[in-house]
């Protein structure tokens, strides 16, 4: 820290920089908005040698050809055979006929160079020619959308690769080693979905029956990957064919499968979880292709909300990489650290949900931003053109379900997936974008559901004439294998030898149930030294900081490099900030934040805080970042003055999106206990944008899936007059998604923490308490909007020094030395506080009304409760106790603190319970009418003084 005190010198001097700027000003030259701040990736850009003067003298000679071959690139997935049930609705594409273009003569020669990618020397094609091969590359069982992407690079770069490799390696050159290696893949899950089937007849097992062509496809794809270097793959899937793809692809044990189908667990029952159902089950295994190309797929946790998982895969594979990120800051090259050199994010789909659900929408539109990037995903959707029982017509105004993916010009690939060799084909394709590019694209796998949304639905209620189509078929596994019999590739003896091997393992498997334990919990890699949060070892560290450190950290939050310009406004912001660490005093809440961030920094712990305004903080409060007025240039003061600190700050200003946003800080959040991720709602109240990854991610991972999160959740609360919809976090509805007991616990282990701090000592606190434990939960603030600036409620400087901690009830100084004078305790949480304090300053009643603070609503704090309020109790047994808020009755923290406020009391000898002052109920959380409001909040504030 010496060369951070020394930076430092004097705040004196600090404060008469910012009061008194240099006239003659130094212009630094920096890069434009965000790019200066940690962690902002811009995506690589791409060129492609342009046409030969000869080439677009060529081109422009035979415009009719050129007319007629764009056609086919751009039409032609319109016309290609890429449904098994031929349900789509095709008419006749009349802008795939050559004669529309004046082309009328089959045997005319035409020199193609320029127009056609044959990668060949013969340039003069007859027209016969250039229409079987045109037509052979995009009217066949794969059709490709790449023509509106607005880069030339992209389209000439698919034209190429398609057009080059069909003219000189024909697509159809798979070997006989990989068709057994697909045969297998088919034949194994048709097996299982028969023995499941046989074995347990009344099991909604989500089968992959008529769809198992997305097994050949996932075994390429990471094929595919492990040979071009990539190590880690995350992979999100629903849950249709989940289970055929962990036994047949991710080594996942069968007896395990049969022990949760019988009843039984998938983790230690020791461990007091409730686990999950059958189609969220994960595995994690190393794969093994070649000698070396080992690659780990993580097939993550999902719920049944369809598509919830996709930004959380996201977040977790950008987080795998975040020491590419390092690298880039550290001054590396640009080409030696891309992201998606060694991670990949996966994302499979359903056709239905992949056009309706919203989520998918907010996160593509997050893949291709600078913070959020993962270097491109695959995405994988298994469309069997019905969604539940919904038919396509019905489920999506578009001609496609990918067509929602257009939204980021993301290229598509349409496969038939009756023709496995062809969907392998267009994973190669796919994957060779992907790696190229580092953007995401789109397989639309067209299969169908031989079953019902599960295997216990009649799904001919709804579509006869479909499944009396899909019952007349023979199977996807059957016809290839046919197929491979003819072409002499493998005997039907070798063929049936592959199902009945199988089938025996499967048989011993169930077998071996009646022994099956599942394998002890055990943390690695990144979370090496973590423990469970239930053990004994779960310990949490002190989070006081020196005073010296705190001051270091809160003048280097606001450096300013000599040159760069600030606003104007901002020198008071820096001025102010610099004065209260001068003093001691004065604290407020972005500062005490800031030393929060800061000293963690300065352990080696980086700091992510995502949202729609983090950087500047929608209540203009916060300033983590600076923007020169002259240039646009950014700097993160934190990053640029702490020089000694091992540790980064990412401000990663957000899409207008609450609930990806949230699951990608999530994902995060999973992959790294060292970072303290936060996400920081604009208002509380729109969190509720994001209850499908509050509801299904944070506050049951840990039960359902062993999954510890660190992650923070800011959401601004207080009723100021701001309307329904600017007021509240919804802190009820946090309340109730905890599994916090009523009755004391000598070592609660609730799901999540639930906190409502009245101080910036006390948030700063709470931060560094997410990092110096040995386990992880997340932490829900109902955060400030009105008391960031007010002066009352600031902290000392103390307040967060050596020895000092988070204090889950805040006792009453005015009142707790002359308890005897004590006519009422009022219990109460959050930024109504000053509101009474000051009608208790105004009515004289400071020696005998007693204000408590509950700062930790969940865990419920019954010993520090307890320990406020003995004093009170032992000289009035029969005390008033309030409980006051601000919030309508059926809302807010009333609801959860009653019962666990009065199992405190009865401890206490304290008989009388607690009364209720406050709102009346609503159905909303606060008025629209200011006069309203102010009648209201007046009437409030009064009541917890009313008969004194």
């Amino acid at each position: 820290m010496n060369s951070i005190s020394a930076r430092r010198v004097h705040l004196s001097n600090a404060l008469a920089r910012v009061t008194k700027r240099s006239s003659g000003r130094v212009l630094i030259v920096r890069r434009k908005y965000h790019d200066e701040s940690f962690g902002f990736r811009k995506a690589r850009e791409f060129t492609i040698p342009d046409y030969t003067s000869a080439q677009l003298a060529n081109r422009a000679t035979n415009a009719p050809l050129l007319r007629y071959a764009d056609a086919l690139r751009t039409h032609g997935h319109r016309a290609a055979s890429i449904d098994p049930l031929d349900l789509l609705r095709r008419e006749r594409v009349a802008a795939l006929d050559p004669v529309r273009y004046g082309l009328d003569d089959p045997d005319r020669a035409f020199d193609v160079d320029g127009i056609l990618w044959t990668g060949q020397e013969k340039q003069k094609w007859t027209l016969d020619n250039i229409t079987s091969f045109l037509n052979s590359v995009y009217v066949g069982r794969i059709a490709y959308e790449y023509m509106d992407l607005p880069s030339k690079t992209e389209r000439l770069w698919f034209a190429k690769l398609l057009e080059s490799q069909s003219a000189l390696e024909p697509m159809t050159a798979i070997d006989s080693g990989r068709r057994k290696n697909v045969h297998a893949l088919l034949a194994k899950s048709e097996v299982l979905d028969s023995f499941l089937q046989a074995k347990f007849p009344n099991l909604k097992r989500y089968g992959l029956e008529g769809g198992e062509s997305m097994l050949p496809a996932l075994d390429a794809l990471f094929e595919a990957a492990s040979k071009a270097g990539i190590t880690q793959l995350i992979l999100a899937m629903p849950h249709r064919g989940r289970l055929n793809l962990l036994t047949g692809l991710l080594e996942y044990n069968p007896t395990a499968l049969f022990h949760k189908i019988k009843g039984g667990c998938e983790v230690d029952e020791s461990l007091d979880v409730s686990g999950d159902v059958l189609s969220h089950l994960v595995a994690s295994p190393t794969l093994q292709y070649g000698e070396t190309d080992d690659i780990k797929v993580s097939l993550l946790p999902n719920p049944s909300h369809l598509e919830a998982a996709n930004p959380v895969a996201l977040g977790k594979a950008r987080a795998k990489q975040y020491s590419l990120l390092r690298a880039l800051s550290n001054g590396k090259n640009n080409q030696d650290c891309m992201l998606g050199d060694k991670v990949m994010c996966v994302q499979l789909h359903g056709d239905a949900s992949f056009t309706g659900q919203g989520v998918v929408m907010e996160t593509l539109g997050l893949s291709g931003l600078p913070h959020f990037t993962s270097g491109g995903s695959v995405h994988i959707v298994v469309n069997n053109n019905i969604g539940y029982t919904t038919p396509a017509s019905s489920a999506r105004s578009s001609l496609y379900c990918s067509d929602v993916a257009k939204m980021i010009n993301c290229p598509v690939l349409h496969v038939n997936g009756d023709y496995p060799e062809d969907v392998v084909r267009a994973v190669d394709v796919a994957f060779k974008y992907r790696n190229h590019f580092r953007k995401d694209i789109v397989i639309d796998l067209i299969v169908y559901r031989r079953w019902g949304h599960n295997e216990l639905d009649e799904p001919a209620f709804t579509q006869p004439l479909m499944y009396e189509k899909i019952r007349s078929r023979r199977s996807v596994p059957r016809l290839y294998e046919d197929k491979l019999i003819s072409d002499g590739v493998i005997s039907p003896e070798a063929a049936q030898a592959v199902r009945d091997s199988y089938k025996a393992s499967l048989n011993a498997a169930l077998m071996d149930v009646a022994s099956y334990v599942p394998p002890p919990v055990s943390f690695e890699g990144a979370w090496k030294g973590m423990v469970w949060p239930a053990s004994p070892d779960a310990r949490q560290e002190e989070t006081g900081v020196s005073s010296t450190v705190l001051r270091d950290v809160g003048t280097a939050s606001v450096h300013v490099p000599e040159g760069f310009e600030i606003h104007r406004r901002l020198n008071r912001h820096v001025k102010n900030r610099l004065g209260s660490i001068e003093s001691g005093e004065g604290i407020d809440w972005a500062s005490a934040e800031a030393m929060a961030f800061g000293s963690l920094m300065l352990e080696g712990c980086d700091v992510r805080i995502a949202g729609q305004d983090v950087g500047r903080g929608t209540f203009s409060h916060r300033h983590a970042m600076l923007v020169d007025q002259k240039t646009e240039g950014v700097i993160v003061p934190l990053n640029h003055a702490l020089t000694e600190a091992k540790g980064k700050l990412e401000l990663a200003n957000s899409s207008l999106s609450e609930m990806a946003v949230l699951g990608f800080e999530y994902g995060a959040s999973w992959e790294r206990p060292d970072l303290l991720p936060i996400w920081e709602a604009q208002f509380g109240d729109f969190f509720n944008g994001a209850q499908v990854i509050i509801d299904t991610f944070i506050a049951s991972s840990e039960t359902k899936w062993l999954k510890q999160s660190g992650i923070v959740m800011l959401l601004p609360h207080g009723l100021d007059g701001a309307g329904p919809e600017h007021s509240s976090c919804r802190i009820e509805r946090m309340l109730q998604l905890t599994n916090d007991s009523y009755t004391a616990q000598e070592k609660p282990n609730v799901n999540m923490h639930v906190v409502f701090p009245t101080t910036p000592a006390q948030y700063f606190h709470l931060l560094r308490r997410q990092i110096k434990r040995n386990y992880r939960k997340p932490l829900i603030v109902a955060a400030p909007k009105g008391l960031l600036r007010l002066p009352a409620a600031s902290s000392k400087l103390t307040d967060m020094g050596s020895g000092t901690a988070f204090q889950p009830v805040l006792y009453d100084p005015a009142t707790v030395k002359n308890p005897k004078a004590v006519q009422r305790v009022v219990l109460l949480s959050g930024k109504i506080y000053y509101d009474l304090a000051k009608e208790r300053a105004t009515r004289n009643l400071e020696s005998s009304v007693a204000l408590v603070r509950i700062e930790e609503l969940a865990p419920f704090p019954f010993a520090a409760l307890g320990e406020a309020l003995a004093p009170y109790a032992d000289a009035n047994r029969q005390l008033e106790v309030l409980w006051v808020q601000e919030e309508p009755r059926n809302q807010g923290a009333w609801g959860h603190v009653r019962e666990r406020i009065e199992e405190v009391l009865k401890g206490l000898g304290m008989e009388g319970g607690v009364a209720y002052r406050g709102r009346k109920e609503d159905a909303v959380p606060a008025p629209g009418t200011g006069k309203v409001y102010g009648v209201q909040q007046k009437a409030v504030v009064e009541s917890a003084f009313q008969g004194l």
